[in-house]
């Protein structure tokens, strides 16, 4: 049986989310007729969420713990000498649908040209969240993630430029190198992420997806499929309090430094 990689790095992680996540991998697995090797950085006060996972005994499940809180690009990383051919980065509050690995997995031997694979995403009621991205400017984060709405509503058409709106709009066509993926999920050929060795170690939390969404379009090509569905339960930033603001702006000012300012 073909095995698939995947990472998940959890901090202060909630159980039954982690579970939900869990049990949608193993099913996803399932119906694409792979086993999954699943590694589990814990890095820090997750310690409980582990216990009973939903995960098959024939699979390889291993938790990674002990080096602290090294943050999300730094805990993948630590896997990375390990991944199989496919590798999947994930989130502990996202669900795969029964058929997204399976649809990603076609997709991918179909397109040998393809590094990175974003899925479609939609919150829990069903509204698309729109993960990938242009390249932002300054105002285009502080308005998605800060303004008021009275504010943002101002902005709706350069908003919708920005998450990509007008390629994405809830229809089933591929697109085609979108600039930035989100790292709540992202399906990798592992030679991409190999030769990428994956995340930029400089960025604790934020943006470090971003980065390597750009690095990987440079080296292969990036496509948004919407046939590979999942459910996202989180993001929003501003809404975590100011410790995850300021680790917001320390990433977002990492990432301008890297790859260009742009304010407007």
């Amino acid at each position: 049986m073909e095995r698939l990689t995947a990472s998940i790095v959890l901090y202060d992680a909630d159980r039954s989310l982690l579970r939900a996540t869990v049990a949608s991998l193993v099913l996803a697995g399932r119906e694409a007729g792979v086993a999954v090797d699943l590694f589990l950085v814990d890095n820090g006060g997750s310690a409980a969420a582990l216990d009973a996972l939903p995960f098959p005994g024939d699979w390889r499940l291993q938790v990674l713990s002990g080096h602290g809180n090294v943050g999300f690009g730094r805990g993948h990383n630590l896997c990375i000498e390990a991944v199989g051919p496919w590798h999947l980065i994930l989130n502990p509050d996202l669900e795969l649908a029964p058929d997204a690995l399976r649809e990603a997995l076609a997709f991918m031997r179909e397109h040998p040209e393809c590094g990175l694979l974003a899925p479609s995403a939609h919150w829990d009621d069903g509204r698309v969240q729109y993960l990938c991205k242009r390249k932002p400017a300054v105002l285009d984060l502080f308005l998605r993630g800060f303004a008021p709405g009275w504010l943002r509503r101002r902005f709706v058409s350069r908003l919708a430029r920005y998450e990509l709106q007008d390629l994405i709009g809830g229809g089933e066509h591929v697109v085609w190198d979108p600039p930035l993926a989100s790292g709540c999920c992202m399906f990798f050929r592992s030679s991409v992420l190999r030769q990428l060795r994956g995340f930029d170690p400089r960025f604790f939390l934020y943006f470090e997806d971003f980065d390597l969404s750009l690095r990987a379009g440079a080296v292969s090509r990036i496509a948004y499929v919407p046939k590979v569905r999942v459910v996202h339960h989180g993001g929003h930033a501003a809404r975590k309090g100011w410790r995850h603001i300021g680790m917001f702006v320390r990433g977002a000012a990492l990432f301008y430094r890297i790859h260009g300012w742009r304010w407007w």
